[in-house]
């Protein structure tokens, strides 16, 4: 983000997300809880994979997917 926009809108952008997180914590009266670095990927796995291979596309890979068989 800071490559694109500046350091000073990352920054914002930043103080911005944590008093979000700090007024939602204080609003609710419940104690705060880190979402976790793969928290999109776990909300959106399809998602995650449709970007994953793009980038490689990008790099100049061809790529396929073979989904593995479910564990169990």
């Amino acid at each position: 983000m800071t490559a694109r926009r500046g350091p000073i809108k990352a920054l914002v952008a930043v103080e911005h997300s944590i008093i979000i997180a700090v007024w939602h914590t204080l609003s609710d009266n419940v104690p705060y809880h880190e979402l976790g670095g793969d928290y999109f990927t776990r909300r959106d796995p399809e998602r995650a994979a449709r970007r994953a291979v793009s980038r490689l596309n990008d790099l100049g890979y061809r790529v396929t997917l073979d989904p593995m068989e479910a564990a169990g």
